[in-house]
């Protein structure tokens, strides 16, 4: 099918041969921001989502490679708006960038009802809201990258970061099931996973902290908290260099379906992984003991 720009609603001849057109929820900050920066730096277009738009048009300016639209990710029939928004205006959805979400600091115990539930609700129910909006337009055209933001907490668990964490396990599972169902279709499904990098992701905008804390998690997720207040903005990571990656991801005939980003991750994947592989080796007879006996000879 033609994946022409919709020149008219642009009003510019020159997107006939233009770039990719992304779709970034949570675009008003920090690693949403930093990459519809660099898509439109390089001449793509950019449905750039927040719940307030015009704070994407002060970041990024006003001009016609750029739509910003309000959307909170919570409400399933404002992502449906967004979705058709950008197809009137662009015509098509190449790349979608699964980015809004929240952190949560405190021990599981700690958590309470109300902020596990909340939290879910934006990190992973209403990353499943914009996907379901979007899907439909990729699928017609049978093209496009679905790209989730997880986190190393989506790989291994961190002390002070269990549900947090827990949130980021379920997007990297859904990634997976949605690389193995696209694919026949001809879309592409990736779950990058940010080690620490320097944004507003530690600030009281973007991290919620649990209400209770029990001294008896001093020792753990009492130094978590303390290691990240000395952690805000100074973090290793550029999220600038973070946006030209994921515009290499978009750009590559064949994406991963994880893509590990920041040296911090890279280390932690390979300590996570040695660690299962001598725990398996460890329980081995017992985990293949419990076949029934027609069926353990080939075990």
């Amino acid at each position: 099918m033609s994946k022409q720009i919709n020149t008219d609603a642009i009003h510019n001849d020159a997107a006939r041969d233009a770039g990719k057109v992304w779709f970034i929820t949570g675009a008003s900050r920090g690693i949403g921001l930093e990459i519809a920066r660099a898509a439109l730096q390089r001449g793509d277009y950019v449905v750039a989502t927040a719940r307030k738009p015009q704070a994407v048009e002060a970041a990024l300016g006003t001009h016609q490679r750029l739509l910003a639209v309000a959307l909170d990710v919570n409400a399933e029939h404002q992502a449906h708006a967004a979705a058709d928004a950008a197809i009137r205006h662009f015509g098509r959805i190449d790349v979608l960038v699964n980015n809004a979400g929240y952190g949560l600091l405190g021990a599981v115990e700690e958590s309470s009802a109300k902020e596990v539930e909340d939290l879910f609700a934006t990190n992973v129910f209403g990353l499943l809201k914009v996907t379901r909006a979007v899907l439909p337009h990729m699928r017609r055209e049978r093209s496009g990258l679905v790209v989730n933001v997880s986190s190393i907490g989506g790989y291994a668990a961190y002390p002070g970061w269990g549900v947090y964490g827990a949130t980021k396990f379920a997007v990297e599972g859904l990634t997976e099931a949605l690389a193995l169902e696209l694919a026949p279709l001809g879309v592409r499904a990736t779950v990058i996973e940010p080690g620490f990098f320097r944004t507003d992701f530690l600030d009281a905008s973007s991290l919620v902290k649990t209400a209770v804390e029990y001294p008896e998690y001093a020792d753990t997720v009492g130094q978590m908290r303390s290691l990240m207040d000395g952690a805000n903005h100074q973090q290793p990571g550029d999220p600038r260099k973070l946006a030209l990656a994921v515009l290499a991801l978009a750009d590559s005939d064949t994406p991963p379906v994880r893509l590990p980003l920041g040296t911090d991750t890279v280390a932690k994947i390979a300590e996570k992984n040695r660690a299962v592989e001598a725990e398996l080796s460890q329980w081995h007879d017992v985990a293949i003991s419990t076949n029934h006996d027609d069926l353990q000879a080939a075990a």
